[in-house]
């Protein structure tokens, strides 16, 4: 039988895995085709500026504020909020079912990757841009016209899946334990495959061109408000605050800590990553252009698009193309593994917390189910729904859980004997400041976001699907979630 976080507490074997272990979950896809985008996007290398603000303001505080509940709890997120106050535990449910709603579609997308790493030997995907996006969205997901046609489930995609999960499940099968070695491969050689690839793409013909418009500063952009929405935004998503992840894994932490110094290296790590990402992104994208015979703004791409169409269509331009198509989607696997894992973990740990139950099948009972979901996005059209339930798990799930944090924890529970208890093993002290940011700004901030995607939804329904598809994908799921998360919480647990 497995034993409960807290009563015999599992460890990281070394501080070196469990930072590497919340670098690999704050480290994943979007740090390859979202952020290169959004600073393209708004203002180039003047993006950098609200970035940074947002990270120091919001990022880094939240992430302290997550160690600090997990580590002195000694509990996963639904524990860790039940200790604070009973009626508070829902909160940690319900962060747990947007992570696992997440990690349904996360494993696909990762199928995805598996498939276009089989591809990369023999290039079936196509020669040129029209070749590539031809190959991804007919002969590959076999794409509807509409979201209401689902088509068939194809197999490839569920035999990549089924691959993904038992890699997932082999990855957590004994906790924090079997965590603390696979993470020093699934972090390491992403790392390794990113430099590769910023070496190469800076030494290709036309990469300038493409980093000017990366980089090129439009400090008007400044002035918008969107793009300070754009920069917390992605400084939020891009740490995995939220999800109850960091929560889980600051429980497995030896008593003695440097809780603020963890914190910084990890959202440090994370920010250079996605620039550095950025380099790779739009060097390739420069060359690519110039073979082309195009303007760089007429190859930029985000999301899918980037990963699965567009880069394809580069590969097939570089030297030894075979070898560059394998690393970047061997890079893809090793990216997304450390995020999905880190979400089961989180989910598992909130289980095990509360019942005294065989780890094993608890991860397999989630790996199950998170599979039989997983088929919706399948199907053909699984990339529709993705996107929708991808949008209301980000942009009001999550959102919801950091308000809920900042609120619960700095209005109703003594929000300085948490920063005091922070900076007890720390070198680097946070100041009262940390309270201010914790309890005025972050929730104002995260208040501000939700209200303007709550006014844009009204205004339309997202991605102009039809209001019922986004009632399904987005609202209804976020009620379930909600109504299994109150359900989780009134139900006993082993000790009650």
């Amino acid at each position: 039988m497995g034993l409960a976080v807290g009563e015999s507490q599992e460890r990281w074997s070394h501080r070196s895995a469990f930072i590497l272990a919340a670098i690999g979950s704050a480290i994943g896809l979007g740090n390859i085709w979202r952020f290169p985008y959004v600073c393209y996007k708004y203002g180039g290398g003047a993006f950098l500026i609200p970035y940074l603000i947002a990270l120091f303001t919001t990022g880094i505080p939240l992430m302290i504020l997550e160690f600090s509940l997990g580590h002195k709890m000694n509990a996963a997120a639904p524990t860790a909020f039940a200790k604070v106050k009973k009626k508070y535990e829902w909160i940690g449910w319900f962060a747990l079912g947007v992570s696992f709603v997440i990690t349904c579609y996360y494993a696909v997308i990762m199928g995805w990757a598996a498939n276009f790493l089989k591809f990369s030997l023999t290039q079936e995907w196509g020669q040129t841009y029209a070749e590539t996006k031809e190959f991804f969205n007919g002969d590959f997901l076999g794409l509807s016209k509409s979201v209401g046609h689902f088509g068939s489930i194809k197999g490839w995609i569920v035999l990549a899946l089924v691959f993904c999960w038992i890699w997932i499940l082999a990855s957590v099968w004994e906790g924090a334990k079997t965590v603390s070695k696979v993470v020093y491969v699934t972090v390491l050689v992403p790392w390794a495959i990113l430099i590769i690839f910023m070496i190469r793409g800076l030494t290709l013909p036309g990469a300038m061109e493409g980093l000017r418009y990366y980089l090129t500063p439009d400090f008007s952009a400044l002035l918008n408000l969107e793009v300070w929405a754009a920069a917390y935004t992605q400084a939020f998503f891009s740490l995995t605050l939220g999800f109850g992840v960091m929560i889980a894994y600051a429980s497995f932490l030896p008593r003695k800590t440097d809780l603020v110094n963890n914190a910084i290296i990890i959202c440090l790590a994370d920010a250079a990553t996605a620039f550095v990402s950025g380099i790779v992104v739009f060097s390739t994208l420069g060359f690519y252009a110039g073979q082309e015979s195009k303007a760089v703004a007429d190859v930029v791409a985000s999301g899918p698009g980037l990963a699965f169409v567009t880069y394809p269509a580069i590969i097939n331009a570089l030297p030894a193309p075979r070898l560059f198509g394998a690393l970047f989607f061997l890079m893809l696997l090793t990216l997304g593994i450390d995020s999905a894992f880190s979400l089961v973990e989180a989910v598992s740990a909130g289980i095990l917390n509360k019942w005294k139950l065989s780890r094993k099948k608890v991860n397999f009972g989630i790996a199950s189910i998170a599979l039989v979901i997983g088929l919706v996005f399948c199907t053909g059209s699984g990339l529709y729904w993705l996107d929708i339930v991808d949008r209301f798990m980000n942009n009001f799930g999550l959102i919801i859980v950091a308000l809920l944090e900042c609120v619960v924890l700095g209005y109703f529970y003594n929000l300085e004997e948490l920063r005091q208890y922070a900076n007890s093993n720390s070198e680097i002290k946070v100041g009262r400041w940390w309270n201010f940011l914790i309890k005025i700004v972050t929730p104002l901030v995260l208040l501000v976001l939700l209200t303007y995607e709550i006014i844009d939804r009204i205004k339309g329904s997202y991605g102009d699907y039809p209001r019922w598809a986004e009632f399904v994908g987005g609202w209804l799921v976020l009620l379930l979630i909600a109504v299994v998360a109150l359900l989780m919480a009134r139900k006993k647990g082993a000790r009650d």
